[in-house]
């Protein structure tokens, strides 16, 4: 029989993931499963537990929000046969679960990680050596996601977001960057960068995701400049939405595999919606087709 480790946050979604255990636990079983479940016991959890348990098993499913499966795949990725990886969306946004077309409902989920789904490669970025699934970002708003308290997600999900990122609009302040990219250079001022492979951001789906592609090498890059007032920062995040030029030159956006990220005094940095470090030069690299991941169909 295989075997399945099933990592899961007991406090994601609002504590469903312990509600709906005993449906997830008879999917896997019925699908053929021998199953060892561990509920996570404190943040960085589900990293030691997939990096020291993981390799026992033919399997490892983890169920939470995006930052339940960001810590299991920094665990898999300090292993040298990293097993298959599965996802069961259970937190306040699900950018991942977009990305890999998972539906939201758990027992559904369970059974793509089960056996349903398509395994497929997938890149996994790296941040100053810290690995992330879908994005790495930098400047305004970016602290808001670490920043805004579980419980507020919890009640009111992406409205949370929206109120603790208009909290934060008077403390904008603009990085003087050189960045370095595949052989190329540019600096400027910037208030807001990003750095993903995803579909979905933030909750909200991009335009033009369709030509995202989870296992080109590539990273989408957005770099918005420095605005002059509070209204420009509310247009350069619709530029970036919209995926339009607000004006000549005040978005500027291409793909790269890596880059170095040059400034005069350290930038604070988001992975997956949690704090990933506070350096004046960063590096961010692709690692293509570094871990399977089971996608829907």
């Amino acid at each position: 029989m295989n075997t399945l480790l099933f990592i899961y946050n007991p406090t994601a979604g609002k504590g469903q993931v312990s509600e709906g255990l005993p449906q997830i636990l008879d999917v896997f079983t019925k699908a053929g499963w021998l199953v060892t479940a561990y509920p996570t016991q404190d943040k960085g959890d589900a990293t030691r537990a997939a990096r020291e348990l993981g390799p026992r098993f033919d399997r490892v499913v983890c169920a939470g929000g995006d930052g339940t499966l960001s810590e299991t795949v920094t665990g898999l990725m300090a292993l040298d046969s990293p097993p298959l990886l599965g996802y069961i969306p259970f937190g306040s946004t699900n950018d991942c679960a977009t990305t890999l077309d998972l539906p939201k409902v758990p027992v559904q989920a369970a059974a793509i990680a089960a056996g349903q789904g398509v395994p497929r490669p997938s890149d996994i970025g790296k941040l100053n050596g810290k690995p992330f699934v879908y994005v790495a970002a930098f400047g305004a708003f970016t602290q808001v996601a670490y920043d805004t308290p579980q419980d507020l997600k919890n009640t009111f999900g992406h409205l949370a977001y929206i109120m603790e990122g208009i909290a934060s609009l008077p403390t904008i302040t603009p990085y003087h960057l050189k960045v370095e990219y595949d052989g190329h250079v540019l600096e400027d001022d910037f208030y807001f960068g990003m750095v993903s492979n995803a579909f979905s951001i933030g909750g909200i789906r991009l335009p033009k995701s369709e030509h995202v592609v989870l296992d080109d090498g590539l990273f989408e890059v957005d770099l918005i400049k420095k605005p002059v007032s509070i209204a420009d920062v509310a247009n350069g995040f619709q530029t970036l939405l919209d995926q339009t030029p607000m004006s000549a030159g005040a978005r500027v956006h291409f793909q790269a595999s890596h880059l170095i990220f040059t400034c005069d005094k350290p930038i604070p940095w988001t992975i997956d919606g949690e704090y990933g470090g506070n350096l004046p030069v960063n590096e961010v690299m692709n690692c293509q087709k570094a871990l399977t991941i089971i996608r829907g169909k």
